[in-house]
């Protein structure tokens, strides 16, 4: 069995979108969408205080999707590991619509789970 994992990165957010439980929901709900994924539960979510932002999990049942927000530095981290492949996901476009993004950087590591 092979599956993936990409690391995102985005700078040059809206900060206040970073630090909105509002539009964090609203991008999981697109990568859930879009990506075709399969949640097994409600996402938590942790709010730090002023002027820090949010960590989400979501669990799912191709392995999990996790992002964490810093609006002080405009930037975001958002890790979405599967256990089965999948095909090539646009993030630039919906972290860019979605908060304002100027940058992404998109890492997609290949997992193989057999020896």
């Amino acid at each position: 069995m092979n599956g993936c994992e990409w690391v995102i990165e985005a700078h040059g957010c809206d900060a206040a979108r970073l630090a909105d439980p509002q539009q964090m929901s609203l991008l999981f709900e697109r990568l859930v969408d879009g990506m075709h994924l399969h949640p097994v539960s409600a996402p938590l979510w942790h709010k730090f205080p002023e002027p820090g932002g949010m960590t989400g999990l979501l669990l799912l049942s191709e392995s999990h999707l996790a992002v964490h927000t810093f609006p002080e530095f405009q930037s975001l981290c958002l890790n979405v590991f599967c256990c089965r492949p999948r095909p090539e996901y646009d993030f630039k476009t919906v972290l860019t619509n979605l908060l304002g993004a100027a940058s992404v950087s998109v890492r997609k590591l290949e997992r193989n789970y057999s020896q």
